[in-house]
């Protein structure tokens, strides 16, 4: 009996040090981190309609422009080097690149944060700062404000969805392992084609829920390709080096470029999309689902 109850304090104990840890460890890592934006970002955009201003990093090509231009979101853990590095990687190819942070003033490499500022972080408030680098696109001589697109990564793929139902605009839309949508009339009302990248081992989202993905895109007669890469975890579109060291991710960066290129750099400037009230409620099952995939799970690998 006494053991027993030994061992019962001891797991209480450990409970208790794991309570009190975790908001300590968010509350440092805020306190800590504060500067850490600073080194990421080159640009403030005026906020539109009195919101705040939005920070973001903007890559632009060689050359005078009009360019097609990418608005490309971050992954759960807030704006960091892989981004910057993807954000100028896809700028020598031709094309303005903005990654704005989404999380306003914060990043970090600590999961419980992470999960902490996407948890905090309101979809509405997303996309008002979203429509702030829209406008402040539009106004760019060096922007062709025709051909604006929106790519992004993880909770940024997700994001670049909710924004291309937010703003009927968007020329096109890139998600890369992002929650979907698969009711085709809402899908119904995306303004231009959309590409779809995940990988199976991605236990955050089911090869099934993809699936689904697609036949609704399909019923929703939206110009779209969904794959599917063998073998591949979430997030497994890491980095520069890893995309130039060719693989999944080299291929999957290839087929973003083609994408890119057919529908937003050579695109008639047409849209098909309205305008629509879309507030998707928050799933808590995918960010946990997500959290373990950087865990411990398949998208574990990442370190930066």
């Amino acid at each position: 009996m006494k053991t027993f109850k030994r061992i019962l304090l001891g797991l209480l104990a450990v409970l208790a040090i794991l309570i009190l840890f975790l908001p300590l460890s968010i509350f440092a890592d805020s306190l800590f981190g504060a500067s850490r934006l600073d080194a990421l970002v080159n640009t403030t955009v005026p906020g539109l309609n009195g919101g705040p201003d939005v920070r973001a990093y903007v890559a632009r090509p060689e050359g005078e422009g009009p360019f097609p231009t990418v608005i490309m979101i971050h992954e759960f853990f807030g704006l960091r080097e892989s981004i910057i590095g993807k954000a100028d990687l896809l700028a020598k190819e031709g094309y303005i690149v903005v990654a704005p942070d989404t999380f306003r003033g914060s990043t970090t490499s600590w999961i419980p944060r992470a999960i902490y500022l996407v948890s905090n972080t309101k979809p509405e408030d997303v996309n008002a700062d979203l429509d702030s680098i829209y406008a402040w696109l539009e106004t760019q001589s060096d922007v062709d404000a025709n051909r604006i697109a929106i790519a992004g990564f993880c909770y940024g793929g997700r994001t670049s969805l909710v924004y291309s139902l937010h703003n009927n605009k968007l020329a096109a839309t890139v998600v890369f392992y992002g929650s979907p949508e698969t009711d085709p009339e809402v899908l119904k009302n995306l303004p231009g084609p959309l590409l779809g990248i995940f990988g199976d081992a991605d236990q955050s989202i089911p090869v099934e829920e993809v699936q689904a993905f697609d036949d609704a895109l399909t019923e929703a007669d939206i110009t779209h390709t969904v794959s599917i890469y063998a073998d591949q975890p979430h997030a497994f579109v890491e980095d520069v080096a890893g995309i130039q060291a060719g693989g999944a991710q080299g291929k999957a960066w290839t087929e973003m470029l083609e994408f890119l290129d057919e529908n937003l750099k050579n695109a008639p400037s047409s849209r098909n999309g309205k305008s629509i009230s879309y507030a998707a409620e928050f799933d808590w099952y995918y960010y946990a689902m997500l959290a373990y995939e950087h865990a411990f799970g398949s998208a574990s690998h990442q370190h930066h």
